[in-house]
């Protein structure tokens, strides 16, 4: 049984269908076409609607999307590389910055929602100035955030937090101004095709141009002002939409003004961000394709950092590369073996190639060193050239600028075999650098030792972080070489460990071979006590560090978050 009542009942269907609507006075007609929830929305006078948009105009807005594309991507990729290089464990910033972005970005489309009627153009255009505001700032703001604050995390999960949900923001409107132009299906693939050919377009220029030609803050500052650019454009592409805009040009100028000052003195803005980081005055940076050196100079020694991380200082180097260096030659000389052909891995700042061509029979020094800008200066500045005592200028002295780990799998090089191999690598704080202290690397540097070879390895501190220490040693042993862990005290890193290993049995060396120049931290009683480990340094059970688990990262990443 049905309601007479019910809406729903035949007899009411007809009878309305029968009976037309009372037309209302002309004042309610509009009023009353608002309130239909599923009627068209009303039409407005033909002299308040906005022409259609031209085909010019839409043309020029699909190419926005591809410049907006551009630059959120470098945003992304400015965060999670300066994350890496102030925080280190490469993968764990890119993975948290890259997520905290995305989400951002679905953030950010969900608030799009709300902008509705005329305000879609004009919120569009503030949009943009306050990402070229906040994305262009992000860099310079963010080093400062590191040297200053305790609580940089947060400082930087927030400012991509809000550069994701600003980004995110961008594309829903775009498509909204630009749906009147084009049918769904084909606005949508448009947008979203010239989207993704921005994101690659970002992902290209980062690194093979922004970085190593720009930096981290120009690139910061300059991407901005792009922003910036497309919103003072958009005035103009927009006008039709927009009710006034001379508000929203004068703020895109100010901006882009602002930013373009910050361009210009950017050497300064992050010479100020890194001054907070350094003890001493900063007398040389530069940003390459592959880290940040910067040079630090006191009153009685100079120091090099690579990303942050010091590398060695002047005053005590020496005991550093003595240490790495001379065991080697001295338990090739106990065997009654010469050494005259050396590999040497990393190492670009020359001073373990000085110590080198120190052996009186020494004949080639190959070194292998990733980044080119960082033998050159070595080559070139006064202060290393005396410090390596002009390494590079010896005629015994071959560069290759090539990733050691690709480097050593070649075939090219299976040939050849050396009669020492030093492994001055980096610390391996990420997974980039926990490669080169792998089996499979190991095993490589193996098949390149002459007879009675001899690979020493840089091993990180022995007391600070023992279980990396002993991981590097036990993983070195399962490549089939014995092994002699040795360690030296370096004031400026404190113990420091290092592995000497060769193919057969290993006995450490008792006497110091001879030199052409006398040893500063070297007898033959202190080469002895080298390989004394005390009870705060014997092994620990870790496992072996291989390429597809990197715990090598993992151990050093718990064991010095305790000092650093």
């Amino acid at each position: 049984m049905t309601d007479a009542s019910d809406p729903s009942h035949p007899s009411d269907v007809k009878d309305a269908a029968q009976t037309p609507e009372p037309t209302p006075p002309a004042s309610e007609a509009p009023r009353r076409a608002v309130r239909t929830i599923w009627g068209p929305p009303p039409e407005l006078p033909a002299s308040q609607a906005a022409p259609p948009m031209r085909k010019a105009t839409a043309s020029l807005l699909l190419l926005t999307v591809l410049v907006i594309a551009t630059c959120g991507l470098v945003y992304e990729l400015l965060a999670s590389t300066l994350a890496s290089f102030v925080l280190g464990d490469a993968v764990t910033q890119y993975s948290t910055v890259i997520g905290v972005y995305l989400s951002a970005m679905g953030l950010g489309a969900w608030l799009s929602r709300y902008v509705t009627g005329e305000r879609v153009a004009r919120t569009f255009v503030d949009v943009e100035i306050a990402v070229a505001l906040v994305g262009g700032v992000s860099a310079p703001l963010l080093f400062f955030a590191f040297a200053h604050l305790s609580w940089f995390r947060l400082a930087l999960y927030l400012v991509v937090l809000v550069i994701g949900a600003l980004v995110g923001m961008e594309i829903p409107l775009l498509l909204r101004i630009l749906k009147e132009r084009f049918e769904f299906r084909d606005l949508v693939s448009r947008v979203l095709t010239i989207d993704y050919l921005g994101a690659l377009v970002g992902s290209l220029a980062f690194p093979i141009f922004f970085v190593p030609k720009l930096g981290l803050v120009r690139t910061s500052l300059v991407i901005g002002g792009v922003n910036a650019l497309v919103a003072l454009s958009t005035t103009w592409l927009l006008r039709d939409a927009l009710r006034t805009v001379a508000g929203l040009r004068v703020r895109a100028a100010a901006v882009l003004v602002l930013l373009a000052a910050g361009t210009f003195a950017a050497d300064r803005l992050t010479l100020l961000a890194e001054e907070g980081l350094y003890a001493d005055e900063i007398v040389f940076a530069k940003q390459t394709p592959y880290q940040r050196i910067v040079i630090t100079r006191g009153k009685g020694s100079f120091q090099l950092f690579l990303s942050g991380n010091l590398q060695f200082s002047s005053a005590d180097e020496y005991r550093y590369h003595e240490a790495l260096v001379w065991p080697a030659i001295s338990a090739r000389a106990e065997a009654g073996l010469p050494t005259r052909d050396v590999l040497v891995l990393g190492g670009g700042d020359g001073l373990a190639v000085r110590e080198l061509l120190r052996v009186p029979e020494m004949r080639a020094v190959t070194l292998v060193d990733l980044d080119p800008a960082m033998t050159q200066l070595a080559r070139s500045m006064p202060l290393l050239r005396n410090q390596n005592e002009n390494a590079f200028d010896d005629p015994r002295v071959h560069v290759e600028s090539a990733d050691a780990y690709v480097w050593l799998s070649e075939d090219a090089n299976a040939g050849k075999r050396y009669d020492v191999i030093v492994a001055d690598f980096p610390d391996p704080n990420h997974y980039a650098l926990g490669k080169l202290y792998t089996t499979r690397i190991y095993h490589w540097m193996r098949e390149h030792l002459a007879d009675g070879g001899v690979l020493v390895v840089q091993s990180t501190s022995p007391l600070f972080a023992r279980k990396s220490f002993w991981c590097i040693a036990r993983t070195i042993e399962s490549a089939g070489l014995a092994v002699a862990p040795y360690h030296a005290l370096v004031p400026s890193f404190g113990e420091w460990g290092f592995v000497l290993a060769r193919k057969g049995g290993l006995e450490p060396p008792r006497t110091l071979a001879p030199s052409t120049k006398l040893r500063r931290a070297l007898d033959d009683a202190a080469m002895r006590a080298l390989f004394v480990l005390g009870p705060d340094m014997q092994a620990t059970p870790v496992e072996v560090n291989r390429l597809d688990n990197q715990v090598l990262v993992h151990y050093y990443e718990e064991e010095w978050r305790k000092y650093l």
